[in-house]
């Protein structure tokens, strides 16, 4: 995340507010291996990492973003959607991962990591009024909300 919109680009050096964020002149194909061979000291430090949609979608800061590879964007919320909270069913725990089970849903969704036993409740994000996404965990059922994404 960028703390800032005013970005702009200058011989292959990309700034945020007069600081370096990206020396595209650098070899390498990530941001951070460009950022650690830069001879430039006035890099901006780039304190809060987003690693998902849903942390975009959850961010309430500045609106703009830097990806992994230099590539810089903003996101503007354009849509409205719901956020139901359904009793987790069932969570099978895999090598890589856990599958995770609601009631009234009649599919799964994948996470990285299993929720803490005491979440016995989770927020699914709705996008036109199906479920898309899952958005938190709860230890009790939540009423439902309306979130900007």
């Amino acid at each position: 995340m960028l703390p800032s919109d005013n970005i702009w680009k200058e011989d292959s050096i990309v700034y945020v507010d007069g600081h370096i964020v990206d020396d595209r002149n650098m070899p390498g194909k990530t941001l951070g291996m460009r950022r650690i061979q830069t001879p430039f000291r006035n890099l901006l430090p780039l304190k809060k990492s987003i690693n998902s949609f849903n942390g975009v979608i959850k961010n309430s800061g500045n609106r703009s973003y830097i990806d992994n590879e230099g590539v810089y964007f903003t996101y503007e919320k354009t849509e409205m959607c719901t956020v139901k909270y359904h009793e987790i069913k069932k969570v099978d725990r895999k090598d890589t991962g856990s599958i995770i089970w609601f009631k009234g849903i009649n599919f799964s969704f994948d996470v990285p990591r299993p929720p803490d036993p005491d979440m016995k409740w989770a927020g699914v994000l709705y996008f036109k009024g199906l479920p898309w996404k899952l958005y938190e965990f709860s230890t009790a059922k939540t009423k439902n909300k309306k979130v900007k994404i």
